[in-house]
């Protein structure tokens, strides 16, 4: 898969790559970061231009992240389900919902350019959340802009070694994702362990008024 994405890209430039990330950020598993490394290199190489494989990256996966975010927010019960059970299981999807709430802004934000497999979920549960659209919208830019940048220009300057500098990035994206999910649980259990016992409900019985006493 990954070759036949790489021969593609290099056949067919920034449009290719335009596609590819765009499908990506709707929810298929494709390796989008190594493929803009590639780019990066591809660039140095002088056999793409810069700009436009910049644009058209961007511009690809807040298409892809505004249809995800569409579908979560207009798109229905089961056509959320459906995109739902490609993304993964329902309860992920409740998860990712109160992350979503939770995070805001800067979690739309993180998850376009470094906590990516979280990108999808998040689109998905910003919409079911009711987080508002245009300020999804300006993080998504502004998370998918630095993106680029930062993976194809990373190509560009180690152009040599794109496929080991892809899984390295691959490696450090999990296991920041694995250490952030560590992080918010613990955060969880210690506000759990912080809350108060439930206090009993006293119990007064009221005792008879020996004035009001029946005598034999």
């Amino acid at each position: 898969m990954n070759d036949q994405l790489l021969a593609v890209v290099s056949q067919y430039g920034p449009p290719a790559l335009f596609g590819i990330v765009t499908i990506a950020a709707i929810g298929v598993p494709l390796p989008i970061t190594l493929l803009l490394i590639v780019a990066g290199s591809m660039i140095s190489q002088g056999a793409m231009n810069l700009w436009w494989a910049i644009g058209l990256a961007g511009a690809g996966s807040i298409l892809g992240d505004q249809a995800g975010y569409a579908i979560g927010r207009w798109g229905g019960p089961a056509v959320i389900a459906r995109l739902g059970a490609l993304l993964g299981h329902r309860a992920s999807l409740e998860a990712m919902e109160a992350k979503a709430k939770a995070w805001g802004g800067p979690g739309v934000f993180i998850t376009r350019w470094l906590l990516t497999p979280l990108g999808p979920w998040i689109n998905l549960a910003s919409g079911t959340a009711g987080y508002p659209w245009r300020r999804f919208l300006c993080w998504d830019i502004l998370g998918e802009t630095t993106g680029a940048v930062l993976y194809i220009s990373l190509g560009r300057i180690f152009s040599d070694r794109v496929i080991a500098l892809g899984a390295v990035l691959g490696d450090l994206t999990w296991a920041l994702a694995a250490l952030l999910a560590a992080i918010l649980l613990g955060y969880q259990l210690l506000a759990h362990l912080r809350q108060p016992p439930p206090h009993p409900e006293s119990r007064i019985e009221a005792k008879p008024d020996p004035s009001t006493t029946p005598r034999g």
